[in-house]
């Protein structure tokens, strides 16, 4: 497949991703508002954070690295043995769920069972969900390596709406049942998930369509493990890189998920403070959820298409290596944007953000300051994840091994970080933490393409600087726009708060002209991809 044949899906397939995550995050916004009205704080609490850290831990450490390791190079391999090692992360996922499962049941602090009733129940529901959207692996990579963009779609867009449906009708009918209620809402979730993409699979397998693409799997059999006379059960070479990359999933896990190992394992939130720090958790990553991580899973298969991992600068495809690079920095460009525009406006309407979504409860205390941080959070958050997809495409299985001491090191002075900082600044403390991590990734990645890029007359990382009149702008919208904070906001009455909205929305659309008009070649790509 050409490389603009390669972008051309990998856009449509980020896009894609990116309404999906809207899609998620308004479904998880909302769900969170209706919820609060009918179950308690600590309710949520164990379901955000200690129910979903057990089932994103066990699939995270199963999966992840199978998919960074059988996504890369080209969907031409040999597909048996590629389906034969990722039909090995549910044996793993297994493994995970019951140790994991009775560190969650045994070790870790229980709920007062008149606060949160069925815990017990909760962990298996949501470490058997774990196992079950396992099962989908083989599929999902499969789908992923060949773009197929309206599966995924329906796929994800069914089970959230399940979900979903189930969750209301079982809060508003029996919100009695506790636990229960989140155990069966999760199982229909993956359920339906990993049926979906087996009911496809099924169909497409063996029609004309799949004859017409000359698709490298022919028959429904060949999708489960099998042996082939004389050959080894697993592509050595990926297995390989699969080691190394389960070394450095695991790291990357606990910097990721880090403040919810520290609130799970060190207490230093109450089940309540923790339901209201993953609220707001949930609406400061709304908007930037949704769009940097489709880009980052998206071009991620972009970048390991094009260029070939391990090789340097000299040895790739020129015209390849152009198109790389020109999508680099226009990735860069966008996310940098986005994230500056997020993090300038989010200063000013974090506590008036608050005060619509969940009244008092949320915008007294250590609310809007907690979303204030994050909006800064959500720049760092926007840059790493372009850079880090670029990398994690190109390093070789020694750099990749390299980059692991690195990443022991960072989750070593993360979660100590994480500590102290909690203790002086409360759940502040976790964003001030990820800031820091996020920085230290952010310089490891951007060393490694200005590196990559030095032999050659390609410059990527100039899209991380914008324009000095957009950088004007934006200095003016924060000073405007937080003074308006202060003289309207949030005490004042409704005709303020429009006063202090309309304020926003001039400054913004002043921003987004300048860019309009000082981004011409960002501009042009977005709308052309």
């Amino acid at each position: 497949m050409a490389a603009q044949d390669v972008l051309g899906q990998t856009a449509r397939l980020a896009s894609s991703s990116a309404l999906l995550q809207v899609l998620f995050r308004v479904v998880t916004f909302g769900l969170n508002a209706f919820t609060l009205r009918y179950l308690s704080r600590e309710l949520i609490g164990v379901v955000n954070v200690r129910l979903t850290l057990l089932y994103s831990t066990v699939v995270f450490l199963a999966r992840e690295a199978f998919r960074r390791a059988c996504l890369s190079g080209s969907a031409k391999r040999n597909w048996t043995k590629t389906i034969n090692l990722l039909w090995l992360t549910v044996p793993l996922g297994v493994f995970w769920s019951l140790i994991l499962g009775l560190v969650w049941l045994h070790l870790l602090e229980v709920p007062d069972p008149s606060v949160v009733p069925h815990y017990q129940a909760g962990v298996v529901a949501f470490g058997l969900s774990a196992i079950i959207e396992l099962l989908g692996e083989p599929f999902w990579v499969l789908a992923q390596a060949h773009l197929f963009v309206r599966l995924k779609v329906i796929a994800e867009s069914l089970s959230v709406v399940s979900k979903c449906i189930l969750t209301v009708t079982l809060v508003i009918l029996y919100p009695q049942w506790g636990l229960y209620i989140f155990s069966f809402a999760q199982l229909l979730y993956v359920s339906v998930l990993v049926m979906c993409y087996v009911i496809y699979f099924v169909m497409f397998l063996g029609s004309p369509e799949a004859a017409k693409k000359s698709f490298p799997v022919a028959r429904v059999k060949a999708l489960l493990p099998s042996f082939v006379e004389d050959e080894t059960f697993v592509n050595w070479k990926e297995a390989r890189l699969t080691w190394s990359f389960f070394k450095q999933s695991f790291l990357k896990q606990i910097l990721t998920e880090g403040e919810r190992y520290v609130m799970t394992f060190l207490n230093v939130l109450n089940f309540g403070d923790q339901g209201v720090y993953d609220i707001v958790n949930n609406l400061g990553s709304l908007v930037a959820r949704f769009i940097f991580l489709p880009i980052e899973e998206s071009f991620y298969v972009f970048f390991a298409k094009v260029l070939e991992r391990g090789k340097t600068v000299k040895d790739q495809k020129q015209d390849d290596v152009a198109m790389a690079a020109n999508v680099l920095e226009l990735l860069l460009k966008l996310v940098l944007l986005i994230g500056l525009t997020i993090t300038v406006f989010g200063y000013a309407y974090s506590q008036l953000a608050l005060d619509i979504y969940g009244g008092s409860m949320l915008s007294s205390g250590t609310g809007p300051d907690l979303l204030r941080c994050y909006s800064l959070y959500v720049l760092f958050l926007a840059v790493n994840g372009v850079t880090e997809c670029f990398t994690s495409a190109l390093m070789c299985k020694e750099e990749v091994d390299r980059y692991n001491f690195v990443m022991l090191a960072l989750s070593f002075i993360f979660l100590c970080i994480s500590y102290f900082l909690t203790h002086w600044y409360g759940s502040v403390g976790f964003i001030l933490a990820n800031c820091f991590n996020m920085g230290i990734r952010i310089a490891h990645s951007t060393h490694y393409i200005h590196h990559f890029f030095r032999e050659s007359t390609h410059r990527p990382l100039t899209g991380l600087l914008p324009s000095p009149a957009l950088l004007l702008v934006y200095t003016l919208s924060a000073v405007v726009t937080a003074f308006s904070e202060v003289w309207f906001c949030c005490d004042k009455g409704w005709m303020a708060r429009l006063i202090h909205i309309s304020t926003g929305a001039l400054c913004l659309a002043a921003t987004l002209v300048t860019m309009f008009c000082t981004e011409t070649k960002l501009i042009h790509f977005v709308r052309s991809q």
